[in-house]
């Protein structure tokens, strides 16, 4: 196999490679970028025009999309897996990767979409490093850009396995996408709508791509991943990646579609969240719930029906997202 399929073992041990391109017996370059960034090019005789951008370890501790991508670039490098696809393979925290930790000082997926010029460190400076490895990749005209940010989640979910999809001002989400997203395992998706500061969200509103959010399961340790199945999505990956996609249904029949209601956004050192500490995403909340207070008597009351709550955490900085309240939605709009 060659040197450069095995970056996740470079990434961690924080070495840089000495050969920075290599060639597989099919013609198929790999390109090494950046610490945890590596371009793989088929010949252009088989390039389909689609240029896939895959991202994981945002979050250090997330580790099974992680290993899921070490697995692909194996099968690329060995020459199992035979890319019509251009691809940028990102780990994008590699710092925290080494220490099994979410981040080292803050998190990486707050700082995109100009956040990082507002704030310094290591992390802020990988944020916008990952933008420029993005916005170079999908520099090239006329192309499919497709991005998916691979991620795990600090708490249960009674949805295991769902996407956000981006916004942005007058462009609709496409059934296409969320019928592949289905095809990949995923039971549920959260159309937003509003722009974001994750790192999807940039190369969507930015950058055009389709780019999604997907959340895999609960993080577990390195080596520790049996119970996160993502079959179904690496299968899926596989074939978007050969370019051997089946045809697929466009019904989106058992794809559960949420909308985004509100948003808790934590002010200041007393704010105070009224939920269990191990409350899964995608709890069910009654109308009347006092979900949080805050400052200035303010207070987020439940008014809406069938209202759930995803990504609840109270110990995020102030002025950041400390829940999401999401409603059942229909596929009205899509395109």
């Amino acid at each position: 196999m060659l040197a450069l399929g095995k970056l996740l073992e470079l990434t961690l041990a924080g070495h840089e490679p000495a050969e920075k391109t290599q060639l597989t017996v099919d013609g198929v370059r790999m390109r090494w970028l950046s610490e945890g960034a590596l371009e793989v090019r088929p010949p252009e005789a088989r390039d389909n025009g689609l240029d896939l951008l895959l991202s994981a370890g945002i979050h250090g501790n997330e580790t099974a999309p992680i290993e899921l991508l070490d697995r692909l670039l194996h099968d690329i490098a060995r020459g199992d897996l035979k890319p019509r696809a251009r691809i940028l393979f990102l780990f994008g925290n590699p710092e925290a990767i080494r220490r099994g930790e979410r981040f080292v000082e803050q998190d990486v997926n707050r700082l995109f979409n100009g956040r990082h010029e507002l704030s310094s460190g290591s992390e802020a400076l990988r944020a916008c490093e990952l933008e420029r490895l993005a916005a170079s990749f999908f520099s090239l005209p006329d192309r499919e850009r497709l991005h998916y940010d691979l991620h795990t989640a600090i708490r249960g979910s009674k949805i295991e396995q769902f996407a956000l999809y981006p916004y942005k001002e007058g462009r609709a989400h496409s059934r296409r996408e969320l019928a592949r997203l289905r095809a990949a395992g995923m039971t549920a998706v959260l159309l937003q709508n509003k722009p974001s500061i994750v790192f999807s969200s940039y190369t969507y509103d930015k950058l055009g791509a389709e780019s999604f959010t997907l959340e895999l399961g609960k993080a577990r340790p390195f080596g520790q991943n049996e119970g996160v199945d993502v079959s179904r999505l690496e299968l899926r990956l596989k074939q978007i990646i050969e370019g051997s996609e089946p045809a697929t249904d466009e019904t989106l029949e058992g794809l559960q579609l949420f909308s985004v209601a509100r948003e808790i956004i934590k002010h200041s050192d007393s704010f105070l969240m009224h939920l269990p500490a191990d409350i899964e995403n995608f709890s069910e909340l009654p109308k009347g719930y006092l979900l949080a207070e805050d400052l200035a008597n303010s207070r987020w009351v439940v008014e809406e029906q069938g209202a759930r709550i995803i990504f609840p955490n109270p110990k995020v900085k102030n002025g950041l997202r400390a829940g999401i309240l999401v409603v059942p939605s229909s596929d009205e709009t899509l395109v």
